[in-house]
């Protein structure tokens, strides 16, 4: 378990800090992570990897000369916010474009791609890439659905190496995809991981057996073996990898490879050396050349005891890249030159930023009356705040059915920050959209993954239909409940029936609306709403998941409501109680 923590909720930014206090040399604090601290030839591409913490090294301890150009970190086992990816893959850019690479989760894929429509904004050129590489959470059939893990390395760092060779962004991206399409990774884990805070671990295994296919932010394996010798678990790892080559690898034999033998957390390097043996014999049985290998802690899950094994079948171009120098916080390989210092790094050190007294916050102008609906939604969003807290071991624990079991943390850590910058906009007179703009950030910055860019959406959606101006009445707040459920379906992807809070937020839109069309007033057409919501959580325990990380165990989950659909629904009724005492 993780027992070095003060507050749960601050170990991200805590880790954050003391990993750039010890690794000046290659990196500088910037907002949302950390950028390399030496100087990048003018026009080169930045490439920009991100994820949650609790991976590490991935991904701040990839961040230098040959790898990536800079890392956005989110919260534990939660993908940076759209705004820090921004911020790190600003400070990055020096001219090339912005490469952003990530592990194949909605989260990541909701806030880098969000991300990357900023930077076009700014006119900056992106482009984004989704490491697939898990072959146990999808068939080949449906490759683009699998996860991201160990295989995240090889990826990154072949699309570093051609950046770092000067190449255009487009032909970047290109050796991303080549390198993406001949990885592949498996794993299996003897233990599950404990978040900071937490008095039991994410998943368990029974004595004397083993999760097979495992992932890296808790969630249970497709299945549970006996516990095998160290050899046996490297026939394991190496025979289901050779089962599935890349289209255009026929036959194993004369092929080469960088082979990756990864400890997720606890398995000491001791045990990984006793499997790599076994692992590189039987790769030589099979006729693979062994191409720099790699055994040792490179994408991890705390304290999770386990393995994985990545293979990524090697061509002259990506043999080169793979092979080419690099030299990073946890990641060194060849010989580079000195190093310049970046000419735009702060003179003052983190903590003196952390100590600098920031600008005074403005807020935009608002009337009276949208000034005293600001009331309500602080009001509104302080009974979010408290139900979240209220049930959020129980959210987790739905969650943990056939998922990582984080989603009451990501809710408390997302609603306690929403209402936190509500009511700073509120005490500085702003207006209704102005409040739930501020909630609507600080609630994705703060939550991170798929619920924090999706209640991000819905905030910003209702600030926006609110606005500032006029004071909001029942068929405003139900127009911008349906902007909300349209924008979440078109970010998300997900429609009613994939057991998502999607189940839950078209129905109480649509409940919502015809109950102010027919002339009730906001609190009793919330009512009927929010009643409506309670029945549509219920009705998800029916249903399989067709997205998400519970996609994987989908059957795992059939009796159990959806986790996001149920924290909606359980929102609605406190949002009622709030209604009802400002009416």
């Amino acid at each position: 378990m993780t027992r070095l923590f003060n507050d749960p909720a601050a170990f991200a930014d805590e880790a954050l800090e003391g990993f750039t206090a010890a690794h000046r040399r290659w990196v500088r604090p910037v907002t949302g992570g950390v950028v390399r601290a030496t100087a990048t030839p003018a026009g080169q591409v930045a490439v920009v990897i991100g994820g949650g913490s609790g991976h590490y090294p991935a991904f701040s301890g990839l961040v230098g000369r040959g790898l990536a150009h800079g890392a956005a970190v989110g919260n534990v086992f939660a993908s940076p916010s759209a705004r820090q990816i921004h911020s790190v893959a600003t400070a990055a850019h020096v001219g090339g474009g912005v490469l952003l690479m990530y592990g194949n989760y909605a989260g990541d894929v909701l806030h880098f791609g969000q991300a990357a429509e900023r930077l076009a904004a700014d006119g900056i050129e992106a482009r984004t890439f989704a490491v697939a590489d898990d072959i146990s959470s999808a068939g080949p059939e449906e490759s683009a659905k699998r996860r991201g893990i160990a295989g995240d390395l090889p990826v990154f760092k072949a699309a570093a190496a051609a950046a770092e060779q000067g190449l255009p962004l487009e032909e970047v991206l290109r050796v991303a995809e080549r390198a993406g399409a001949r990885t592949r990774s498996f794993g299996i884990a003897f233990s599950g991981c404990t978040l900071p805070g937490a008095d039991h671990p994410l998943f368990t295994v029974p004595e004397a057996r083993m999760a097979v296919g495992l992932g890296i932010h808790g969630e249970p394996g497709i299945g549970e073996e006996a516990l095998p010798t160290a050899d046996e678990a490297a026939r394991l790892l190496v025979e289901t990898l050779l089962k599935e080559l890349p289209e255009d690898v026929a036959d194993p034999a004369g092929q080469r490879a960088a082979v990756i033998l990864n400890g997720l957390g606890s398995v000491k390097y001791e045990e990984l050396f006793v499997v790599y043996r076994r692992v590189a014999a039987l790769l030589g049985d099979a006729g693979v050349e062994i191409v720099d290998p790699e055994v040792g802690e490179l994408v991890t899950s705390f304290d999770m005891a386990g393995i994985s094994l990545t293979l990524t079948w090697l061509d002259d171009r990506l043999e080169e890249l793979w092979r080419a120098p690099a030299d990073t916080p946890a990641y060194r390989k060849g010989a580079l030159d000195a190093a310049e210092p970046d000419p735009d790094r702060a003179s003052v050190t983190a903590a003196a930023q952390d100590t600098a007294v920031p600008a005074a916050p403005v807020v935009p102008a608002a009337s009276d009356a949208s000034r005293r609906a600001a009331g309500t939604v602080l009001a509104a969003l302080d009974a979010v705040a408290r139900v979240v807290d209220a049930h959020a071991d129980e959210l987790g624990r739905i969650d943990a059915v056939a998922g990582d079991g984080d989603h009451g943390i990501g809710m408390r850590r997302g609603s306690t920050a929403a209402h936190r910058a509500a009511a700073g906009a509120h005490g500085l007179g702003a207006g209704a959209g102005t409040v739930l703009a501020r909630a609507a950030d600080a609630w994705a910055d703060k939550a991170g993954g798929t619920s924090g860019a999706l209640w991000g959406t819905i905030l910003r959606s209702l600030g926006t239909a609110l606005g500032d101006r006029e004071a909001p009445d029942a068929a405003r707040v139900a127009e911008g409940v349906t902007e909300a459920s349209a924008a979440v379906r078109q970010l998300g992807g997900a429609e009613v029936g994939d057991k998502t809070m999607v189940d839950v937020l078209v129905p109480f839109a649509d409940a919502l609306a015809a109950a102010t069309g027919e002339g009730l007033p906001l609190a009793d057409a919330w009512d009927r709403a929010a009643t409506t919501a309670a029945a549509a959580a219920a009705g998800t325990a029916d249903l399989l998941p067709r997205r998400g990380r519970a996609r994987p165990h989908a059957e795992k989950s059939l009796g159990t409501p959806d986790a996001g659909a149920h924290s909606l629904a359980l929102i609605t009724r406190a949002v009622h109680g709030a209604l009802l005492d400002h009416h």
